[in-house]
């Protein structure tokens, strides 16, 4: 079992950041200020929209960054990039059969969100997460919707995420997806679309709470007495969710974080969120089941577990009912899950909601289960298992974005305007062999907001992963994870190809 360490309180920046009003006194866009030679290429930009002044709730942040000098800037930025690397808030990539810790490259100009737009951001992920929560009460109990015709059954009982180890196995609150990673983007238009569910062991959200409080160290000057909604009690809000799962009878759940171990590419995280929920880091053979319930090894004996959160996906988790080879589940935890001895978080069968043809019709599932218009739309998405959808992507592949319904970080999707014909007439044979496995949609020209490149300030393309929590009843982390697309002209924002992060300020 991994000890961890006592939560960390947040830093503050008030006192480091009194006395400085001053220093911000010229007007924002001033000839000379940081901001001035910037050019959003065209783009919605976070800061400035369509026009070349701050948008309202981003004008003081103007106009205290135009009070930088490039220089000042590059060299808060190097120091934020020492600082990670000390305290090792990193990812694992893998080349070569190497292992090599990296930081998730962090852009020091933070993305603000007007508190109106939250407000409807927020709605809108809550409304999402409670549809997919009453879809898969649904599909592993009556079926109703797949009676109904509101979404092919082949699409479910058909897919690989789908458990029948689920069946008629109820779970607390009807909730299935606890924490849920929505990503969202913003066009040309500036409106927000969701691109993307993440209902299984979405990751990303140590970086929210690590940038933020890297800038308040780092720039007090640009945060004092701004109202910013805070982040730091994440952890506090997701042990109380899971708490709320425990068995009946349990007044004092012990709740533990179940990880894959040191080599997993978000080790960082699970240290990270065991230390702010003050739990247990273990792994599967820090775990045992006896008569049907899950027990932790510790020095003094077998210490009861009511709750796992687990970091770890379904065919790992128990090799008693899945891959018999797993060496990182833990044998008979199915038993004791269905038994009701012990909570899940997520539950097992949740990628069946998150899959990105199960996607396309989560506003028409939205309609069926909650009787509502969905909050956010979802970016138009073509179907390539379907004839209509196939047909419509192959006569249009050189303006569509394919992606393969199974892969996760960006990997396999082809940007039909950004490859090369040849790239292309691969990406053809590969989808008319197995068209099943493929979406389309058209190309997002994603909102830019303005980034430190070397020494100069640039736009770069984000979106944005709010993360919600659920157990009797939802909550979302004010702002999330703004992911930015550092390489000039990219789209693709993920960690894992070449993409930063940024701190995200919810005002007002």
């Amino acid at each position: 079992m991994k000890k961890t360490s006592k939560k960390r309180a947040a830093p503050k920046a008030g006192a480091a950041g009194r006395g400085l009003r001053s220093r911000f006194a010229k007007p924002a866009g001033e000839a000379g200020g940081l901001l001035s030679g910037y050019d959003t290429g065209g783009y919605w930009c976070e800061l400035q929209g369509h026009s070349h002044h701050a948008l309202p709730a981003c004008i003081e942040l103007e106009r205290r960054l135009d009070g930088f000098s490039i220089a000042e800037l590059k060299k808060r930025s190097n120091a934020a990039t020492r600082e990670f690397m000390t305290l090792g808030v990193t990812f694992t990539v893998y080349s070569n059969r190497d292992q090599i810790d990296r930081i998730l490259p962090f852009d020091v100009i933070p993305r603000v969100i007007p508190g109106v737009e939250w407000e409807r951001l927020e709605a809108g992920v809550i409304q999402r997460v409670a549809a997919m929560n009453a879809f898969l009460g649904d599909i592993y109990g009556k079926q109703r919707a797949l009676k109904d015709g509101i979404i092919p059954a082949e699409l479910v009982l058909g897919n690989a995420n789908y458990r029948k180890e689920m069946q008629d196995l109820p779970v607390p609150h009807g909730t299935y997806i606890h924490v849920c990673g929505t990503d969202i983007v913003r066009g040309k238009d500036g409106k927000f679309r969701v691109l993307e569910d993440n209902g299984r062991t979405p990751s990303g959200v140590s970086y929210v709470v690590e940038n933020r409080h890297l800038m308040q160290r780092a720039f007090p000057d640009l945060v004092h007495d701004l109202p910013i909604r805070p982040v730091s009690n994440y952890g506090q809000k997701l042990a109380e969710a899971l708490s709320q799962i425990a068995p009946a009878g349990v007044d004092d759940p012990q709740i533990v974080l179940l990880s894959p171990g040191a080599y997993n590419s978000a080790y960082f995280e699970h240290i990270f969120l065991a230390r702010e929920m003050g739990v247990p880091l273990v792994e599967g053979r820090d775990l045992t089941v006896e008569k049907d319930r899950v027990f932790m090894k510790t020095v003094g004996g077998l210490a009861p577990v009511h709750v796992i959160y687990r970091r770890l996906n379904d065919d790992f988790l128990d090799p008693e009912v899945f891959r018999p080879d797993s060496m990182l589940g833990v044998a008979g935890l199915m038993r004791a899950y269905r038994k009701g001895n012990v909570a899940l978080a997520n539950a097992v069968g949740t990628g069946v909601a998150d899959d990105k043809a199960v996607y396309a019709y989560i506003p028409r599932l939205i309609r069926y289960y909650l009787s509502e218009e969905p909050i956010i739309d979802n970016v138009e998405t073509h179907i390539c298992r379907e004839p209509e959808g196939l047909k419509f992507t192959l006569d249009r592949m050189e303006s569509l974005v394919v992606k393969p319904v199974g892969e996760s970080g960006g990997y396999g999707v082809v940007i039909g305007p950004r490859v090369s014909k040849r790239e292309l007439a691969e990406a053809r044979e590969l989808l008319t062999a197995n068209p099943a496995n493929y979406i389309s949609q058209p190309m997002i020209e994603l909102s830019v907001s303005p980034t430190l490149c070397g020494r100069a300030i640039e736009p770069r393309h984000v979106d944005l992963r709010p993360f919600t929590v659920t157990g009797k009843s939802s909550w979302v982390l004010p702002g999330g994870l703004t992911r930015v697309a550092l390489r000039k002209g990219s789209l693709i924002v993920n960690s894992s190809q070449g993409g930063g992060s940024k701190d995200t300020w919810i005002l007002g």
